[in-house]
């Protein structure tokens, strides 16, 4: 399997819409983790964002759900917790664990293969400081 840590960028996003939605996804998850801190049940965080999108009037689609081929087959489905945008379209992941691993990272790269969208932003609200279980993948 690849590196995973290739996919995960730490850089200013350069193009400024996309720039411009990751900024209000992040200000969502910032608003939910404020109001509710850790500790919840991962459902509950997800309840939460998703009133917090509908309030701040940002685009999204809840549990979506994509196909997995292999070898030119379908071989099943998969859920996106959030897709985030109208033209631009970024996956949201959430988690309600005490730290991200590796495997979250190779998850949320598998989950931009298979829908082909580009971003994702994967989040642990279970964290003291939401910076802690913030992480940016590109692929």
């Amino acid at each position: 399997m690849e590196d995973h840590e290739a996919y995960v960028d730490d850089e200013m996003e350069p193009n400024p819409a996309l720039y411009e939605l990751t900024n209000l996804i992040i200000g969502a998850l910032i608003a939910v983790h404020k109001a509710l801190g850790p500790g919840h049940m991962e459902i509950i965080y997800k309840n939460a964002l998703a009133l917090e999108f509908a309030a701040r009037n940002i685009p999204f689609q809840r549990e979506v759900m994509i196909p997995i081929f292999y070898r030119g087959e379908k071989v099943g489905e998969t859920r996106l917790d959030f897709v985030v945008g109208d033209k631009l379209k970024v996956v949201v992941e959430a988690k309600a664990i005490d730290m991200l691993g590796a495997i979250h990272t190779s998850q949320c790269i598998s989950y931009l293969k298979a829908s082909g969208y580009k971003l994702a932003i994967l989040v642990s609200f279970n964290v003291r400081k939401l910076v802690d279980g913030l992480k940016r993948i590109s692929f």
